[in-house]
């Protein structure tokens, strides 16, 4: 009796088994998951990735076309950080000798750019220095593949990296001046404020340094702060520093009777009545300063970017 009884068990077992792995082949076929609540992810939806390969005794720098906001990766049997002093440079290794099988590492980068790799051992790489800017797309519909898909990134709010990055491209493009009063001149140096423009919470500036002189203009820095009227043109006792999000050509040079314009994107922001907004300019090792005030509002008179050509 016991054996039967055993017998009995392996062979409802064994049932039990084939069922379930009938019923996962049938699944795999036809991607009803779950008893019909799920659907398995169609082709087209995928990000197809890099392939990379990594070893133990060399380093794989991989270069981004922006600084780097987030690195995922897959198993213990890699490591990966940005390079000393660059934001947009990648070193990756493997961390044991002749690992096998793939492991995976995605990066997303501050453009809203979404980047994933496979990655194997490798005796020798075929590749330890990769730039990866020829394979995203400039933001026209040509070169933007079907699947791909924006990543919005915190500081930024509900508006798209590609699409911040494409306005501050068309207003440098169209150089237009629509703010004529402020700006600051001296020593052949001037500083001048060409326009200020507004979209989905974010601001943008559009500046532009004018080296009238022989000698080579050094920027040590530009520092935007809010500060009370009253001190406007004496050391700020309570100031606000605003940090801009992005930047489009800010150039630390600015050459002999030649000139630089700059975009500035920042968070949306006005100011109080006994409050003005300050933009200094720093000359390094020079004393050739420059200095203007923004007013609330010449803010709140900002030029909305629909009436812009975003291409």
């Amino acid at each position: 009796m016991k054996v039967k009884k055993v017998l009995m068990m392996a062979c409802a077992l064994m049932v039990g088994t084939a069922t379930t792995n009938a019923q996962e082949a049938q699944e795999t076929k036809t991607g009803d998951l779950y008893q019909g609540l799920t659907k398995s992810i169609s082709y087209d939806r995928m990000i197809p990735p890099h392939g990379l390969q990594v070893t133990f005794e060399k380093t794989v720098h991989i270069i981004f076309p922006a600084a780097v906001q987030y690195v995922d990766l897959g198993s213990a049997n890699i490591m990966a950080g940005k390079a000393d002093g660059a934001e947009n440079v990648i070193r990756v290794k493997a961390t044991k000798r002749w690992f096998r099988g793939e492991t995976n590492m995605s990066v997303i980068t501050e453009d809203g750019s979404f980047y994933t790799f496979n990655v194997k051992y490798a005796k020798e790489p075929d590749m330890l220095n990769i730039e990866m800017k020829d394979f995203i797309h400039d933001g026209s519909a040509v070169n933007r593949p079907n699947n791909s898909m924006d990543i919005y990134l915190k500081e930024l709010g509900s508006e798209s990296p590609v699409l911040v990055r494409l306005v501050m491209k068309s207003i440098w493009k169209q150089n237009e001046r629509i703010v004529k009063h402020i700006g600051s001149k001296s020593f052949g140096i001037q500083f001048l404020l060409k326009g200020i423009y507004t979209h989905n919470g974010l601001l943008y500036f559009h500046t532009e340094i004018k080296n009238s002189s022989n000698v080579p203009f050094d920027v040590d820095y530009i520092i935007w702060k809010i500060v009370d009227k009253k001190v406007a043109k004496r050391t700020a006792i309570q100031e606000q520093v605003i940090q801009p999000l992005r930047t489009q050509n800010f150039v630390m040079n600015i050459g002999g009777n030649s000139n630089e314009r700059t975009v500035w994107t920042m968070d949306k922001f006005t100011m109080p009545d006994d409050k003005c907004l300050v933009v200094e300019l720093a000359e390094k090792n020079g004393g050739r300063h420059q200095q203007f005030v923004i007013e609330n509002s010449d803010l709140v008179r900002a030029k909305l970017i629909s009436e812009l050509k975003v291409k």
